[in-house]
C-alpha cells in the first residue's frame, strides 16, 4: 500500500477509504494516513493565514489608496472574511488562530501592498494598526 501512496495518490486515497469502511485495519498504510491527517490540520491553518493576508492587503490598499477604491477590493475583503468565518465554523478550535497569525499575515500583506501600490514600505505601519476584531468585523473598513 505504501508504494501506491508514492505512485498514485488518488488511488491510495480511494483504497484507504475502502479499507477504513470495511474496518480492515491491518491493511491500512498507517504512517502515510497519519501524515495526511496531520496535513489536513496544517491546510486549514494555512488557509486562514492566506485569507487573513489577503484581507489585510486589501484593508491597507483601501486605507492608503482611497482614490483607487473599488467594488473589486470590497468583494475581496468580504470574501476573505467569509472564508475565515467558514473555516472557523468547521473547526471551532481555530477561533484564536487569526489573532495568533495577525502579525505574520500583516507583514506579508505589508510587503505585498508595497509591491502592488508602488508606495514605499515605510508608508505602512511596521506593526499591524488594526485589531483582529476590527479586521474580521463584517462592515468595518479603515478610513
Amino acid at each position: 500500500m505504501s508504494k501506491k501512496y508514492l505512485t498514485d495518490f488518488s488511488l491510495w486515497i480511494d483504497q484507504t477509504a475502502h479499507l477504513l469502511r470495511e474496518r480492515r485495519w491491518h491493511e491500512i498504510d498507517v504512517p502515510h494516513l497519519i501524515e495526511e491527517v496531520e496535513d489536513l490540520g496544517k491546510s486549514e491553518r494555512r488557509g486562514i493565514a492566506s485569507q487573513l493576508t489577503r484581507l489585510l492587503l486589501h484593508l491597507l490598499k483601501w486605507q492608503y489608496q482611497p482614490q483607487r477604491r473599488s467594488d473589486c477590493w470590497l468583494d475581496s475583503i468580504t470574501d476573505a472574511r467569509t472564508q475565515i468565518e467558514l473555516a472557523i465554523a468547521d473547526s471551532p478550535s481555530l477561533q484564536s488562530y487569526p489573532l495568533e497569525q495577525l502579525e505574520q499575515s500583516y507583514q506579508r500583506a505589508r510587503r505585498q501592498a508595497t509591491r502592488q501600490t508602488s508606495l514605499d514600505i515605510s508608508v505602512f505601519p511596521e506593526v499591524c494598526p488594526y485589531s483582529v476584531e476590527l479586521v474580521l468585523a463584517e462592515a468595518w473598513l479603515p478610513e
